[in-house]
């Protein structure tokens, strides 16, 4: 749904919500429009001197008596258009593109509102102190009018969450640009200084030995093999497919990554887990995490320790997966980073390993949780989904 199909479609369901009655809530304020409009000078000379005792809403006011002359002549406009234009379609445009100035100015919402909320009541004043005619037809009036600013604001304030979203993204967008390119920048950089000091090995030394032409070749290729491997592992984390979810049993999880990910001769491995527990995940994307779990754990325990593999039953159809290492743990600085690209504990890691973990419980319904100590260890704790849900084979 593109922009405008969504203002619109938003437009309409506020109307719908509010019994706006597209002829005779109109017809009411046409008919207060002859009483009101003389005031619109006061109203608006009175809704600016407001503004000008808080600063919260003073200070978007950047371009002096100029700017305030504008924005005045924008609240007749607006004022106007309220007793003589019908909330339309285009109009309803009018009112987005109101609020999305709002955010780009930066204008708290909180303003909007009250400044709302004082013309309203203003404007009461006016028609009540104003008015000649039969009470009820008064009552019945200004209840279309209160209607009107309602709508008005719905819209306005949905715009403006609409942009400040927007640009929420744009900047978390931003900055993890900024951290993979950083993290890229570092991975890309030692594997290619190694080929650049090998080439120029090979282009200035008089008589090298074929020994050490040929460790420099194979110091070229391991370059190139890891730039390779790191291009590859960022393209992989961004093309992950959808799970394709199906009751699986943990046993076999565990034991099958067990098989590929073999501990050390020095670590004791401890299973404690039902045979007959099931989950309801893409079993081999859940290899993948359980594989990066495994191979953390056993470089975390160079010196020798225990993993430790076990399964808990939640009351809530769910279940929790711990993998448990008795190594060097972390500071909860680290712990707390972890799981970002591109960042690693490891003299040589590539940073990807959890985050495509992570990335890969998010999409299989799972989540991640981190316990670490220094000196004690650490424990991973998967929290799974034991049956089916809809959508899970989508």
């Amino acid at each position: 749904m593109g922009d405008t199909d969504r203002i619109l479609s938003r437009h309409r369901d506020v109307k719908r919500y509010l019994d706006w009655d597209e002829q005779n809530d109109f017809e009411r304020l046409v008919g207060l429009q002859p009483i009101i409009t003389p005031h619109f000078p006061a109203l608006i000379a009175d809704f600016y001197a407001e503004i000008q005792r808080h600063p919260g809403a003073s200070s978007v006011i950047t371009g002096g008596e100029e700017q305030v002359a504008r924005l005045k002549a924008t609240l007749h406009q607006w004022l106007d258009d309220l007793f003589r234009t019908p909330p339309d379609d285009e109009y309803a445009q009018r009112c987005w593109r109101i609020g999305r100035r709002h955010a780009e100015i930066g204008l708290d919402p909180l303003f909007v509102i009250a400044a709302m909320a004082r013309l309203r009541s203003a404007m009461c004043r006016v028609l009540r102190s104003s008015w000649t005619g039969e009470f009820e037809r008064l009552a019945e009036s200004l209840r279309s009018l209160y209607r009107r600013l309602d709508l008005d604001l719905a819209l306005i304030q949905d715009a403006y969450q609409a942009e400040s979203e927007d640009r929420l993204q744009r900047a978390e967008r931003m900055a993890t640009l900024g951290q993979v390119a950083g993290g890229l920048a570092h991975e890309l950089r030692n594997p290619l200084n190694v080929v650049k000091t090998s080439v120029y090995f090979l282009k200035n030394a008089r008589s090298a030995s074929a020994e050490k032409v040929a460790e420099h070749l194979q110091r070229i290729g391991r370059g190139v093999d890891r730039a390779d491997a790191v291009i590859t592992a960022l393209s992989s984390f961004a093309r992950l497919p959808a799970p394709e979810a199906q009751p699986t049993p943990v046993i076999d999880l565990v034991r099958e990554s067990l098989e590929a990910n073999p501990p050390d001769a020095s670590v004791d491995v401890q299973v404690e887990i039902d045979p007959s527990l099931t989950v309801a995940v893409d079993p081999a994307q859940l290899q993948i995490v359980l594989g990066n779990l495994l191979r953390n754990a056993n470089e975390a325990m160079a010196d020798g320790g225990t993993l430790s593999v076990r399964t808990r039953t939640l009351e809530n159809g769910r279940i929790e997966l711990d993998v448990e290492d008795t190594g060097i743990g972390m500071a909860p600085e680290l712990r707390d980073r972890v799981t970002e690209p591109l960042f690693s504990t490891k003299a040589r890691g590539l940073g990807l390993g959890l985050a495509i973990s992570r990335e890969i419980l998010t999409k299989n319904r799972g989540t991640l949780r981190i316990a670490s100590e220094p000196g004690v260890g650490s424990i991973f704790t998967l929290v799974l989904n034991q049956a089916l849900e809809t959508g899970d084979r989508d």
